[in-house]
């Protein structure tokens, strides 16, 4: 079988350091952290009182207030983020076929604002069950996906992938593989969280995942720092145009770079904790690297997982090292989640995004934060501390992992013909 190939068309961006896709190419580039007080609810019992929230953002600059009303946050932004995308495709409707244009979206979570709002208004009213008509349609996380099919009548494959932190790049794996496979011409895939909430700091909390570095939050995203102490919990999302290379060549469009291929993986080890020797993760890049074609000395940058744990982050090191052999000195390693935070089941999609705008600019975003050395970690890797590089950037690998094991990496390249 030929497989069809794959390409980028068109981005949308909405995160903690940039409410579109060139605000947020500026923040990463300029090393510009996301993290200040929580200001959704009143932290004062909470052990953490800071996240990486979206800033200066007004739903019903992009929404009419009644359906906005529908929806829960993270459906919000991801009607957000694929009008941006879409228009910067620059997708003509009428000469699409929209019987093979999508929707896979990525969430791990979903509605959890809608969750926790309707339950405490049933505690708080005796018990009564008086509940939002739109409770269920709010809160599963197939519904963003639904709602963008809605809005653009595409009527091709359509539904969500759940696997965490994983979530968005599952969805884009599916969304080329639908594409190499003929189902589909044109996909909108991505990924949406909304989970700074009591319950989403409260329950991180409770597991020891967050930071709790509350008289410095703008530092405590320190990803491959000696004294990182957990995650900074972020919200947001990203939308990709993916679309088969002829078809985007034949209309003209902007290609930002090719999806040349994707791995996935599980640790089998432990629902929260990597493996220790990160075999999971070794795997999953190999998968990579193998779907794509490429030898490991083609590649130039990883947008690695890097969420500022202690574990996470020296297994994927360890794993890097063992893939890449002695090319790993060769690359770029960056966490870009030192500045956004870690947006849960929307990381893959932003990271995507900061993969793609590295190729395009030839400059690899910084990992931020970086104040003493882990001796446990293989310090001569170059883990872009500090500020921007500068440098050739063809082949970009972005990893996203999640609770339960679940490992995805995906390859992007520049197009070359």
């Amino acid at each position: 079988m030929n497989l069809r190939r794959v390409v980028v068309t068109g981005l949308g961006a909405l995160t903690p350091i940039g409410n579109n896709t060139q605000s947020y190419w500026e923040g990463l580039s300029n090393g510009v952290s996301g993290a200040a007080p929580i200001t959704k609810f009143d932290t004062e019992k909470f052990r953490t009182k800071f996240a990486c929230e979206i800033k200066g953002f007004n739903v019903q600059e992009y929404l009419d207030r009644k359906e906005a009303r529908k929806m829960d946050p993270f459906t919000q932004y991801a009607m957000v983020v694929a009008q941006e995308a879409m228009e910067d495709a620059a997708i003509d409707l009428d000469k699409v076929n929209l019987d093979k244009a999508g929707v896979i979206w990525g969430s791990g979570i979903g509605g959890l604002w809608s969750f926790q709002e309707e339950v405490k208004n049933y505690a708080n009213n005796d018990c009564t069950p008086r509940f939002n008509p739109f409770f269920i349609p709010k809160m599963i996380i197939d519904i963003s996906a639904g709602y963008l099919s809605i809005k653009y009548g595409f009527r091709g494959p359509n539904f969500s992938t759940v696997s965490a932190c994983a979530s968005s790049t599952n969805a884009l794996i599916d969304a080329m593989n639908y594409i190499k496979l003929g189902y589909m011409d044109i996909a909108i895939s991505g990924g949406s969280e909304a989970s700074v909430t009591e319950a989403g700091i409260g329950g991180f909390n409770a597991m020891k995942a967050l930071s709790e570095r509350n008289d410095d939050p703008s530092t405590a995203s320190r990803p491959f720092d000696k004294d990182r102490d957990g995650f900074v919990l972020g919200e947001g999302a990203g939308a990709l145009i993916l679309e088969e290379y002829e078809h985007a060549k034949a209309r003209g469009a902007k290609i930002y770079a090719e999806l040349i291929g994707g791995g996935m993986s599980a640790d089998a080890h432990h629902i929260t904790a990597p493996h220790p020797k990160g075999l999971g993760v070794i795997t999953v890049m190999k998968s990579a690297l193998a779907n794509a074609g490429l030898a490991p000395e083609t590649m130039d940058y990883i947008n690695v997982h890097g969420t500022s744990t202690p574990l996470g982050d020296l297994s994927e090191s360890m794993a890097i090292r063992k893939v890449f052999g002695e090319h790993a000195y060769n690359l770029n390693i960056s966490s870009t989640k030192s500045m956004t935070g870690h947006l849960l089941g929307s990381a893959g999609a932003i990271e995507a995004i900061a993969c793609l705008l590295a190729i395009e600019n030839q400059v690899v975003p910084p990992t931020i934060n970086h104040f003493t050395d882990d001796e446990a970690l293989d310090n001569k890797l170059n883990f872009t501390f500090g500020k921007a590089q500068h440098r050739t950037v063809d082949v970009a690998m972005s990893n996203t992992f999640g609770f339960g094991g679940h490992n995805t990496s995906i390859i992007f390249r520049k197009l070359n013909d």
